[in-house]
Order: structure tokens, then sequence, then C-alpha cells
């Protein structure tokens, strides 16, 4: 069985556990993940993710869309500076 047959037989709790680990860099028993078990298991889910789920859905998923309001400025969320004034040097004016 190669690696890509491999994840399309993979249950979904497996790769819950496979993501949960590569997250928290140990096995759910506590055991410390080497470089190379993180870098499979991140393929295992990045893998997993592609033949499963959307692409919005997916790991590392970034919506390059952007927010509406870029490159505008709207009064009403524009911030007003405080000036403090106070009797110790930090108030003067």
């Amino acid at each position: 069985m190669n690696f890509k047959e491999m994840i399309d037989n993979m249950s979904p709790e497996v790769y819950v556990r496979l993501k949960q680990a590569v997250e928290l860099g140990k096995w759910s028993n506590g055991v410390k993940l080497t470089p190379e078990q993180t870098e499979l298991c991140l393929q295992a889910v990045i893998t997993y993710d592609y033949s499963n789920k959307e692409e919005k859905d997916r790991v590392g998923y970034i919506d390059t869309t952007g927010h509406k309001s870029i490159g505008k400025k709207d009064p009403a969320k524009e911030q007003d500076t405080i000036k403090w004034i106070g009797d110790g040097p930090e108030g003067q004016a």
C-alpha cells in the first residue's frame, strides 16, 4: 500500500488524531513527535484535506479575497487620540 492509498483509507478519527499530534507536538500518550513523524503526520493531514475537504476548510488555507474596507478610511472606525492632562510630568502639556 502506498502513501496515497493509505490516506484514502484513513478514517476521520485517525485524521483528527494526526492533526492533534502535529498541533501539540506529541502523541495522545504524551510521547513527543520526532521531526520525521511531524513531517509525515503533516503530509498526511494536508493530503487528507486535499482529498476530502473544500479548499476553504483545509489546513493552511488563507483567504486572499481581503476585507471589503481595505484601503478605505471609515471615520466611524477611526480612534480618537487621548490627551492626558494631570499634575505629574507625564501629564503636562
